[in-house]
């Protein structure tokens, strides 16, 4: 399986995975130009797309959802609110440019090609946020972004992941002393708000049998990072601490970015 990370932030999310006979588009943040621009970077030229999956109608998650349905005609899998929302927050070109749309539900497992793929609820202030994780020949993925815990049910999806992909958006001090009003800086610190670089250290240090950091991960992703309150550097500093304390952890780190594309992780 091949996991290309083309942007991940407030601005845009838009992940690529690809096995030899599938490829599915987690998100569509981005829009056409620049989702061309971002797959030519890392040597992709996509002429067909299997599914279309997005996680919550936030923006930054579906802003290019109308130019990606036209130019890949390729079937949406959503949840039914999600669906709903969409529908209320883009502009009608959206419901015209659909080829498609497999509704999906909260715990449930289902094949794309040769991919199986379960969602899994995560809180965050959006109708109906989700995760995924994705398995083929023996590998699996999981994208967990977009959240303001790790409830055990998150955690426990999160064991046995050959590449995880985990929000990391903020460092506590600088989202405190930053620029954001009151409000937002109380949305983003909630439980449906966005996962600190600190709850993402407690996570990884956490050996719980059942529902800790199980260190088995090959390639560790810190994702979403917050421009404005966090830095690549600070994310990568405090998993890297907890990391350290694990000697089972074997992986590689890697820190995805909002302005360029991640090099693809081939699994």
């Amino acid at each position: 399986m091949r996991v290309s990370i083309l942007a991940s932030g407030s601005a845009g999310n838009l992940t690529l995975l690809e096995t030899e006979n599938t490829r599915i588009l987690v998100d569509a943040g981005l829009g056409k130009r620049e989702t061309l621009a971002r797959l030519a970077a890392v040597g992709r030229d996509i002429s067909h797309l299997d599914a279309i999956l997005i996680t919550h109608e936030h923006i930054d998650h579906c802003n290019g959802l109308p130019q990606m349905l036209a130019l890949w005609k390729a079937p949406l899998y959503v949840t039914g609110p999600t669906m709903e929302a969409l529908q209320r927050t883009l502009p009608e070109t959206f419901g015209k440019r659909l080829r498609g749309v497999v509704t999906i539900a909260h715990e449930q497992a289902f094949s794309i090609g040769d991919i199986d793929v379960r969602a899994f609820p995560v809180p965050h202030d959006a109708v109906d946020t989700i995760g995924f994780t994705f398995r083929a020949d023996g590998i699996k993925v999981a994208i967990c972004t977009d959240l303001g815990k790790l409830p055990i049910h998150v955690r426990v999806h999160l064991r046995d992941t050959d590449c995880m992909i985990l929000e990391s958006n903020h460092d506590p001090e600088m989202l405190k002393f930053g620029p954001y009003p009151w409000v937002v800086k109380q949305r983003i610190l909630s439980n449906i708000g966005h996962l600190s670089n600190n709850t993402v250290s407690e996570y990884l240090a956490d050996t719980d049998e059942t529902t800790g950091f199980d260190a088995r991960v090959r390639y560790l992703v810190l994702a979403h990072l917050s421009e404005e309150n966090n830095n690549p550097d600070a994310a990568r500093i405090s998993a890297k601490e907890a990391l350290d304390r694990r000697p089972t952890f074997a992986g590689e780190l890697l820190v995805a970015s909002q302005v360029h594309p991640l090099t693809p992780i081939e699994l």
